[in-house]
C-alpha cells in the first residue's frame, strides 16, 4: 500500500470518529483501567458501541491519541509489510497512545500490538470476534493484555437514552427495540438486518471459507426465531440442510463467537453430562430478535427471558439452567460461588402456572442447599413462602442485575 493512503484513512477515520462524538456514557467506562504495560481490548458483537466506549476512555484520559479502523474496504490489500507504513504514520501524529479498531481484520496484528507495547505505546484495540481474539492474544500477548466486553445498551442504558423511567411500559419498549445504538437514533430496522448480513457473510462465511452460506443462514433464521429454547445439533440437520450434526456444532461456534447467540448448558458437576444434555439459546438482543425472525410469534415470556438472561450475562460467565426429576429452573447464577442463586422467569405468575414455577425454582433451591431464590416477572411483585423457603417475586425492571436484589 502506500503510505498517503494510510494517511488519508486515518485522517477520515478520525474525522468521523470525532464527528459522531461521545455518546452516551456507558456503565462500563468506569471500569476501563488507565495502563500501560498491557494492551486493553474490548469486544463485543458489531455495533454495539465498542468505539464509541472508547473514545469516551481516550476523551478522559486527556492524551493526544492515534486512531486507526482497519474495517475500511480502503484497507483491503492491508499486509503485514504495511505495518512499517503505519508505524512511520503514527510516529508523524507524536501521540503515544493507540486506538485500534476491528483489529482482527488485520493478518499478524497480534505480533504489532506487542512491538508498540515494548515500545512504549499505550494499546487500546476492540474486535468482534471472541475466537479469533482469545486464540491470537492467547499466543502472542499471554500476560501483556486485559480484556473486557462490551454489549448493546443494558435496560438501564437504554431508559436513559431515550428519558424514559424504569416501568413495565419501558420494559416492554426495550423488548421490542433493544439496545442497538444505532438502531435506536434512526429507528431504521435495516441497520439491524444489515448487521446481520454483515456478520453472516462477511464475519463468518467468508472469514471460514464456508461454501454453503444458504445454510448458515437457514439455521440463523431458525435459532433467532426460537430463543429461550433447548436446541440439540442432532436434531437441526434438516433445518440447517447440512448432513453432520458436526457442522451444525461448527456454525453454533461461529455464532458465539461473533456474539451473536449464546448456549446456556444445563449444571452437572459432570463436564460429560453438561455436554450430553441439550443447551439453552440466547440472543444477543432483542431487536435482532425483531429483525432477523421470519416466524417468531411475539412470545413475551420467552423476550422476557430472553432479557434476563442478556442482562445477567456481562456480569458472570458461570450461568447454567438447571433440570431434574423434580422440575426445572431457568437460571443458576454462579453454581460454583459460595451462593447461587437460583432465578426463575415467567410473564406473569399466573395460577395455571405457578404451582409449575414454583417447584422447579424449589428443586433447585434444594440440590444447592439455598434458602432463597428468585422469580422474575413483567410487573407482579410478591413474596411466597413455601416449603421452609422464602420467594422474592420481582419485576425484571426493578432488579438490580449488577448487585443481585431489588434497586
Amino acid at each position: 500500500m502506500k503510505i498517503s493512503t494510510l494517511q488519508e484513512v486515518g485522517i477520515d477515520q478520525k474525522a468521523a470518529l470525532d464527528e459522531q462524538g461521545s455518546g452516551l456514557r456507558r456503565n462500563s467506562l468506569s471500569e476501563l483501567p488507565d495502563i500501560r504495560s498491557h494492551a486493553l481490548v474490548v469486544s463485543g458483537i458489531r455495533r454495539c458501541g465498542k468505539s464509541t466506549l472508547l473514545y469516551q476512555f481516550v476523551k478522559k484520559l486527556g492524551r493526544p491519541f492515534f486512531y486507526f479502523n482497519f474495517d475500511d474496504l480502503r484497507l483491503y490489500d492491508f499486509s503485514v509489510a504495511d505495518f512499517g507504513l503505519l508505524d512511520r504514520v503514527i510516529a508523524d501524529s507524536g501521540a503515544r497512545l493507540l486506538f485500534f479498531d476491528e483489529i482482527q481484520s488485520a493478518e499478524r496484528w497480534e505480533l504489532y500490538v506487542r512491538q508498540k507495547l515494548d515500545e512504549g505505546f499505550q494499546v487500546i484495540i476492540t474486535g468482534s470476534n471472541a475466537s479469533l481474539l482469545s486464540r491470537e492474544l492467547g499466543s502472542k500477548l499471554t500476560g501483556r493484555h486485559l480484556s473486557k466486553e462490551l454489549f448493546p445498551f443494558s435496560y438501564d442504558e437504554y431508559c436513559g437514552f431515550t428519558g424514559q423511567a424504569a416501568s413495565a411500559a419501558s420494559l416492554d419498549t426495550y423488548l421490542e427495540k433493544g439496545g442497538f445504538p444505532e438502531y435506536l437514533k434512526t429507528g431504521n430496522a435495516e441497520v439491524l438486518t444489515q448487521l446481520q448480513q454483515d456478520i453472516l457473510y462477511r464475519d463468518i462465511a467468508a472469514r471460514y471459507g464456508l461454501r454453503d452460506a444458504a445454510s448458515l443462514h437457514r439455521l440463523f433464521g431458525y435459532l433467532v426465531s426460537n430463543a429461550a429454547q433447548l436446541v440439540s445439533p442432532s436434531k437441526l440437520l434438516s433445518v440447517a440442510g447440512v448432513k453432520s450434526a458436526t457442522t451444525v456444532l461448527e456454525y453454533f461456534s461461529y455464532f458465539e463467537a461473533a456474539y451473536l447467540i449464546h448456549l446456556v448448558p444445563c449444571f452437572a458437576w459432570s463436564a460429560k453430562a453438561r455436554s450430553l444434555a441439550p443447551k439453552k439459546l440466547y440472543i444477543a438482543d432483542p431487536g435482532i430478535i425483531k429483525t432477523g425472525s421470519a416466524s417468531f410469534s411475539g412470545n413475551l415470556g420467552a423476550l422476557l427471558e430472553n432479557f434476563v438472561f442478556t442482562s445477567l450475562r456481562p456480569y458472570t460467565w458461570d450461568l447454567f439452567y438447571f433440570a431434574d426429576k423434580d422440575g426445572e429452573c431457568d437460571f443458576i447464577v454462579n453454581p460454583h460461588g459460595q451462593h447461587p442463586i437460583c432465578v426463575q422467569v415467567t410473564l406473569e405468575l399466573t395460577t395455571d402456572d405457578e404451582a409449575r414455577e414454583i417447584q422447579g425454582l424449589l428443586a433447585a433451591l434444594k440440590f444447592f442447599g439455598q434458602d432463597e431464590g428468585i422469580i422474575l416477572t413483567r410487573n407482579t411483585e410478591d413474596i411466597i413462602l413455601e416449603q421452609g423457603k422464602r420467594i422474592q417475586v420481582i419485576p425484571a425492571w426493578k432488579y438490580d442485575f449488577a448487585g443481585n436484589g431489588i434497586k
